[in-house]
């Protein structure tokens, strides 16, 4: 049995989100029913990161095992010419027998795109907000970001997760362009929700809807009420995946 990991750039705008679900198309089930075409075999395909519906990825990592003898170069040959549009295999490797995409992986590195202008080509990646945002507040909001370990009021009901703790390599805001700002954000994981739930709440206080000082309480208070909504999924990348 051989374990392949693949690196996988996606558009996540018309799938339900990574995993599979009953509901709709997602990323993992059309992997794996090109996988049975190319194989002949049942594969599962493991997720570095579960992105939700509407999320995107320019550098998903993925790992399925495989019995086929199918040469790597083929393989990704074959993936990509029967894969959708929106699916694009970068690469393909064979990994060892117990590296997991989602449990081996040591960093994620995400960023969220704000374009404070009406956009017709960029609609569907990134928010549109047309009020003033201030880069600084953001920022200060983000240096709490970096020294915080729970983000408890960050995750989502229900999440299943055993504990809230992230540990944050890197947090910050930048204007890489007029009308345009990017949240950045390592991390060694991420909970259910975790970024879209921390974009919003720092745009508020970026408009001086709240203060720097109630984001630290919002922090402090581990429930996900007291924290803003969550930013529109479309805004959202997984940039890349670190092992």
């Amino acid at each position: 049995m051989r374990n392949i990991k693949v690196v996988l750039e996606y558009d996540g705008t018309d799938f339900v989100g990574w995993q599979r679900q009953a509901n709709g198309r997602s990323v993992q089930e059309e992997i794996e029913t090109v996988l049975r075409l190319i194989t002949d075999e049942f594969v599962t395909v493991t997720g570095a990161g579960r992105t939700d519906a509407g999320v995107h990825a320019r550098g998903q990592a993925a790992n399925f095992k495989i019995e086929s003898s199918i040469s790597l170069n083929d393989l990704q040959r074959a993936l990509n010419s029967l894969l959708p549009d929106e699916i694009i295999v970068h690469s393909a490797e064979e990994v060892p027998e117990k590296f997991s995409a989602r449990y081996s992986a040591r960093e994620r590195f995400y960023r969220y795109f704000i374009v404070q202008k009406p956009t017709a080509i960029e609609r569907n990646y990134c928010w549109q907000l047309f009020y003033p945002l201030d880069v600084d507040r953001l920022n200060d909001a983000a240096a709490l970001v970096r020294t915080t370990k729970d983000f408890q009021s960050f995750c989502k009901a229900n999440s299943g997760v055993d504990n809230y703790e992230c540990n944050i390599m890197s947090a910050g805001w930048s204007t890489p362009s007029p009308k345009q700002l990017v949240f950045s954000i390592r991390a060694n994981r991420f909970l259910y929700g975790m970024v879209r739930a921390l974009v919003g709440t720092m745009v508020d206080v970026g408009r001086e809807y709240i203060s720097v000082e109630e984001f630290r309480k919002i922090i402090e208070a581990k429930d996900r009420r007291e924290a803003g909504m969550a930013a529109p999924p479309q805004g959202l990348f997984l940039e890349e995946v670190v092992y």
